[in-house]
């Protein structure tokens, strides 16, 4: 975990913030520049005010101060919630390209739950850092240098003492920051196992109801929630701890400065003008490192977040094709030489060698865990091989643009997301400036029409999260809908009949068959209804493709014959 106060790596990845934070540091600045204006002001006025005159411009001075430091702390607020909304912003766009560039699969298991807790609640609490912590560490700087100057001038023991004294607070701070700091991340590694186990709970909780395993669960998540409680606690006591050691030296030092004062204003040694400047300034000198240890804890939670994002949104992948790379065109000839993927347990394809000519429809059928979608993943870009090659019309895919080679390829999944918008945002989702004629067309093609007039706002009905409201049948005809309006020379469909019923699976049938008409098509099928138009039917087992001769037919009994 990143223990600086401010981590260098955030003008790198955010260079659109550098302006605020410059702005932010010219205005601790001129804040140190007020302050020392302002008791040099005070002091004056106090001083002749003691022989019953008034120093009139004085007065206006320390008046003019007061209303300038306002306007600066409105600033200072103002810069620092924008320079907090910038990075916040930027750094919410990085995970989400993070997640672009590594696939689904990178975003499996808990990592979802982490990066849902880390892009919402995480970057969140970056609030704190920005407009209470950051514009009060500029001040620790700017301010005790610009008391000390002052001081020097009109007493220099007091300014030595000062001198001495002011390293304390740093110094303690920062030993009690370290256990601050170990205690926060053992907070924030418990919120983000919080929320993963929680969003995967969410997810299963029709499975976990229906195997009475719901009530183990709520108690499971109700410890995992009672030890980030604990961990909270432990921080939050040790920031008490923190500023009570800072109140304490802080007050120990003033006292340091303000008793040899007095004994020499008595004496007649030291000016009653210049004995209520320093007065006046000592505390001033201390109050910035006071306020940015006790901000620094406030804001640690979003430190913690900042630096997971910084490392998360910077994890590598593989390395950026090229401009002026060949573009595969997916009416050519697609080629598997050799490709095998291997994962930490298991092989998912083992040696396979195959040859995919324009045109042609290809069913591949076997058991679940065969590795059927995982030879749709190497096509999409979602999946890399662990050995060979892809090529499409002699063009290696792993040296194209994979953005460039998937806007040639439409995709209907087994279970086709939908989004918490529109109907009509849903299937326009991979090209959003379709024209109303298009996408009219695009529906009756998919079937979906009569979905389309049986809904309150037609194609303006805003759907539920994840297609709420509609049937399995009727989300399938959505994804065949948006495979249309994507008019690609390469189709893949997974399954794209499992869980429906007859009726609807005849439906996704026609408007299957009336999609790969004229194009290159890969179908994962386990229903025989899907085999019948197929070119050639391959079959996956343990990882290895063989072709079946002769092409399987239905049987009545609705299985396939060998």
């Amino acid at each position: 975990m990143n223990r600086r106060p401010f981590d260098p790596r955030l003008l790198r990845r955010v260079p659109a913030a550098r302006r605020d934070l410059a702005v932010l540091a010219l205005l601790g600045v001129l804040a140190a520049g007020l302050i020392v204006a302002q008791a040099t002001a005070l002091a004056a006025v106090l001083a002749t005010g003691v022989h019953g005159r008034l120093d009139r411009p004085a007065l206006a001075g320390f008046l003019i101060t007061v209303a300038a430091r306002s306007a600066l702390v409105w600033a200072q607020g103002t810069v620092s919630a924008r320079a907090a909304a910038t990075v916040k912003a930027a750094l919410r766009a990085d995970l989400l390209g993070a997640v672009g560039r590594h696939g689904p699969g990178w975003v499996a298991g808990q990592r979802a739950g982490q990066l849902a807790t880390l892009a919402g609640r995480g970057l969140d609490a970056l609030d704190a850092y920005f407009t209470g912590y950051l514009p009060q560490l500029v001040l620790s700087v700017t301010v005790p240098l610009a008391v000390l100057a002052r001081i020097v001038l009109a007493d220099w023991s007091s300014a030595v003492i000062i001198a001495l004294t002011l390293p304390l607070i740093p110094v303690f701070g920062a030993l009690l920051g370290w256990q601050a700091q170990a205690a926060t991340e053992r907070q924030w590694r418990r919120l983000s196992l919080l929320g993963g186990h929680f969003l995967d709970m969410v997810a299963g909780l029709p499975t976990l109801r229906a195997f009475g395993r719901a009530r183990a669960q709520t108690e499971v998540v109700r410890r995992m929630a009672d030890g980030h409680r604990v961990a909270t606690m432990k921080t939050l006591r040790i920031a008490f701890l923190s500023a009570l050691v800072l109140e304490l030296v802080a007050t120990l030092s003033v006292a340091l400065v303000a008793v040899p004062v007095g004994i020499r204003l008595l004496g007649g040694g030291l000016a009653l003008q210049t004995a209520l400047l320093v007065l006046l300034l000592t505390p001033e000198a201390y109050l910035p490192l006071r306020a940015a240890g006790s901000r620094f804890h406030a804001s640690m939670e979003g430190l913690a977040a900042l630096d997971e994002a910084l490392t998360v949104s910077a994890t590598p992948t593989a390395p950026r094709v090229a401009e002026g790379a060949a573009t595969p065109n997916g009416r050519g000839e697609i080629r598997f030489e050799s490709v095998t993927v291997a994962y930490e347990r298991t092989t998912a394809l083992r040696d396979v060698t195959l040859t995919v000519r324009p045109g042609e429809r290809i069913a591949v059928i076997g058991p679940s865990g065969a590795g059927k979608s995982t030879l749709l993943g190497l096509l999409l870009g979602f999946v890399t091989p662990t050995s060979g090659r892809i090529t499409v019309d002699g063009v290696d895919l792993t040296a194209a643009d994979p953005d460039t080679w998937r806007r040639q390829v439409a995709w209907v999944p087994q279970r086709a997301h939908l989004f918490a918008a529109s109907l009509a945002d849903n299937i326009r989702l991979g090209a959003p400036d379709t024209p109303p004629e298009a996408l009219a067309k695009a529906v009756r093609d998919a079937a979906l029409d009569d979905v389309v007039a049986g809904l309150p706002d037609g194609l303006e009905t805003v759907l539920g999260e994840r297609g709420h409201g509609l049937s399995s049948g009727q989300r399938q005809r959505v994804a065949l809908a948006r495979a249309f309006l994507r008019d690609a020379p390469v189709v893949l469909l997974d399954e794209p009949t499992a869980r429906l019923d007859t009726a609807s699976e005849a439906v996704v049938l026609d408007a299957t068959r009336r999609l790969v008409a004229g194009r290159t098509a890969l179908l994962v099928a386990h229903r025989p209804a899907l085999l019948a138009d197929a070119d050639r039917i391959l079959r996956i087992e343990d990882g290895r493709i063989t072709e079946l001769t002769p092409t399987p037919t239905p049987t009545p009994t609705g299985k396939v014959a060998r």
